[in-house]
């Protein structure tokens, strides 16, 4: 669950001048909150398109099994990435050249605040606050205890 290799393709020797302004692994609060932690670090705001964040279909299922929002579950394995409009196709273009799937999900902002944009609809995006995994694996832990 590493980000290593896809933070080395990306930044290809030199974050900078491959265009690249910052990146961050999205564990606690899983996309939702690496975004707001980006943003509140950059002083900027954020406006992103639901639809074209990728999502696994084998976590798309699991979450959906749990009840869990897989987009605020802890997301290891997933690097966010900024860039500057000029460099994000140079970073996609690396990655890809290392079979790592990647996608422009958006754009950085000047003010502060993230705006999601779903289905068509743009709304505030409200910070987690609370991951939801760590709810639903204490649940099926207690399940299985009971089971026992």
């Amino acid at each position: 669950m590493s980000t290593v290799e896809d933070a080395l393709a990306a930044a290809d020797g030199n974050a900078r001048a491959a265009g690249v302004t910052s990146m961050h692994d999205a564990t606690e609060c899983g996309v939702w909150g690496g975004l707001y932690e980006i943003a509140r670090a950059s002083g900027t705001g954020m406006r992103v398109r639901k639809e074209d964040i990728l999502l696994a279909p084998a976590a798309k299922k699991i979450c959906a099994h749990f009840g869990i929002d897989p987009y605020a579950s802890i997301s290891e394995g997933t690097l966010i990435i900024t860039a500057s409009p000029k460099g994000a196709r140079g970073v996609l273009a690396r990655l890809k050249a290392k079979n790592i799937d990647a996608s422009v999900i958006g754009e950085v902002t000047p003010g502060s605040g993230i705006r999601l944009v779903e289905e068509g609809r743009e709304r505030a995006l409200e910070h987690p606050v609370t991951d939801p995994f760590w709810a639903a694996f204490a649940a099926a832990m207690n399940k299985k205890s009971a089971a026992r």
